[in-house]
C-alpha cells in the first residue's frame, strides 16, 4: 500500500518521557520527504557476478532449467547495497544507479550500510570509523540521489545491534566493542541515524525507513522505543526482516504492533507517553512459538489504541527475499553451540515478488532487499572450526560473497514459485 507520512505531536512535560527519550529529537509535524507510490515498477540492478558465472557453468553443464531459474531471479527487482567509499565516490555510485532505473522507469530501492561498528564487528563487519566521516558519508549518498525516485533501506541492523547500549527493560545488549565509548557509543548511533533521516527525507522523491529488526528479535516496546529515539518521526517509516526468513504473516502482525505502539508511546494518553515497555507484543500475552496465541496482542492493541486511521501510524516495508519457506529449525540432537538460526539456513525459498500490493494498509510494499544468492557469513554454528555442519562440514563463503548451492536452494524452494 502507498505511504502517507504519518505525523506526530511533540512529547513536552514529563520527566518520564524525557529519561525514556533522552536520545530522541522533538517529534516535527513536517511530513517525510515522499510516498512510497502504488503500483511503481522496481529497480532490477545488474546481477552478481557469481550469479553470471554460475548461469554461465550451468548452461555449459546442460542444467538448462536451474540455469533458467537462476536467470529467473536475478531478474527479479530488488535492492542495491552501497556499502562504503569516499564521499565522491558513493556520491557517483548511487547516482550512476538512480540514473540507470530512471532510464528504466523503475524505482531503485538502495541500501546504506556503513554506519560505525556496523554488525558490531562480525560477519559484515565495517563501516565509517567516525561520526564525521559517517555524516559526510550520508551527506554524499543524499547528492547523489538529488530529485531522483528512490526508496531507502536506512542501515540493516542499525537499531537491532546498538554498541553499548541499555534496552528500555534496563539490561544492557550483548554488543560491547573495545574500541567504542560506553559512554557516547549508544548517543552517537542515534544521532547518526537522525542526521541520516533528516538528510534523506529532506530529498523531494526520497523516502527512508529505519530498521525495526523481526519478529523474532526485538520485542515490539523496545522496538518503537528505539525507532523513535532515531527519528521515526520524520522518516517515511522501517523495514522489517531484512537479510531473514521469518514469515510475512507475522511481519505484518508485527509491523502493525510496532506502529501502534509507537502511537501509544507519543501520541496515545497522556499516562502512557514514553511508557513503550508497556506495548504487548510477540512474547506477551502471545506466545512466539505459538501463531495461533497472536491474537491476544491484536486484541490488546484494539483495546488500548483503537482504531487509528493509517496516515497517523508509521508504515513499513517487508523483505521477502529468502522467507518462502521461513525460518530453519536445526535438526534434532544437533547439538551445537550456536544453531545460528540466521546465517545460511538450508533449504529455505525466495519469497513474493516485490510489489505495492500487500494488503496491509500499513505495510508499503514487499521488497526484496538482501540479494538473494549471496551468502550471510561463514558460518560454524558456534563450533569454532570455521565450518559448518549444517552444510555437511564445508566452509561458507564469506558475507556478501556469492553462495551456489543456496542460490540453488532458494529457486528449487520458492514461494510461490518462480515462473
Amino acid at each position: 500500500m502507498a505511504l502517507t507520512p504519518f505525523l506526530r505531536r511533540a512529547v513536552t512535560g514529563l520527566a518520564a518521557v524525557a529519561a525514556t527519550l533522552a536520545a530522541a529529537v522533538p517529534f516535527s509535524t513536517a511530513p517525510a520527504g515522499a510516498e512510497l507510490r502504488d503500483g511503481v515498477t522496481f529497480y532490477t540492478p545488474r546481477p552478481d557476478h557469481g550469479a553470471v558465472t554460475q548461469i554461465a557453468e550451468l548452461t555449459a553443464a546442460g542444467r538448462y532449467q536451474e540455469a533458467a531459474g537462476l536467470r529467473a531471479m536475478v531478474r527479479t527487482p530488488q535492492a542495491v547495497w552501497v556499502t562504503g567509499g569516499s564521499p565522491a565516490e558513493v556520491t557517483r555510485t548511487v547516482n550512476a544507479e538512480v540514473r540507470r532505473a530512471a532510464g528504466k522507469k523503475t524505482v531503485p530501492v538502495l541500501v546504506a550500510y556503513n554506519i560505525p561498528f556496523r554488525d558490531c564487528s562480525q560477519y559484515s563487519a565495517g563501516g565509517a570509523t567516525s561520526v564525521a566521516e559517517y555524516e559526510a558519508w550520508i551527506d554524499a549518498f543524499a547528492r547523489g540521489i538529488g530529485g531522483h525516485e528512490v526508496a531507502v533501506i536506512l542501515e540493516p541492523d542499525g537499531l537491532g545491534i546498538i554498541p553499548w547500549y541499555t534496552t528500555i527493560n534496563g539490561t544492557q545488549d550483548w554488543c560491547r566493542p573495545a574500541e567504542a565509548d560506553p559512554a557516547t557509543a549508544a548517543a552517537d548511533r542515534f544521532a547518526m541515524l537522525r542526521h541520516a533521516v533528516d538528510r534523506l527525507a529532506a530529498l523531494p522523491r526520497t523516502s527512508v525507513y529505519l530498521d525495526g529488526t523481526h519478529s523474532a528479535w526485538l520485542g515490539v516496546g523496545d522496538a518503537a522505543d528505539r525507532l523513535v529515539k532515531a527519528g521515526v518521526a520524520e522518516a517515511d517509516g522501517f523495514f522489517l526482516n531484512v537479510s531473514n526468513y521469518e514469515t510475512t504473516e507475522r511481519q505484518l502482525k508485527y509491523g502493525d504492533w510496532i506502529a501502534k505502539c509507537i502511537h501509544y508511546g507519543t501520541a496515545g494518553p497522556e499516562w502512557a507517553r514514553g511508557h513503550f515497555d508497556w506495548c504487548a507484543s510477540q512474547y506477551y500475552p502471545a506466545d512466539p512459538a505459538d501463531f495461533s496465541t497472536w491474537g491476544r496482542t491484536d486484541a490488546w492493541y484494539a483495546e488500548n489504541v483503537g482504531d487509528v486511521p493509517a496516515d497517523r501510524l508509521a508504515h513499513f516495508v517487508v523483505d521477502t527475499s529468502r522467507n518462502g519457506q521461513g525460518p530453519w529449525t536445526p535438526p534434532a540432537g544437533a547439538g551445537w553451540p550456536d544453531p545460528q538460526t540466521w546465517c545460511n539456513p538450508p533449504d529455505r525459498g525466495l519469497g513474493v515478488r516485490p510489489t505495492t500490493a500487500t494488503g496491509d494498509p500499513l505495510a508499503d510494499a514487499f521488497l526484496w532487499v538482501k540479494t538473494p544468492g549471496q551468502s550471510d557469513g561463514q558460518c560454524d554454528r558456534g563450533t569454532g572450526t570455521g565450518l559448518d555442519p549444517a552444510r555437511g562440514g564445508t566452509a561458507d563463503p564469506a558475507a556478501g560473497a556469492w553462495f551456489d548451492e543456496q542460490a540453488l536452494e532458494l529457486v528449487r524452494y520458492a514461494n510461490p514459485p518462480l515462473r
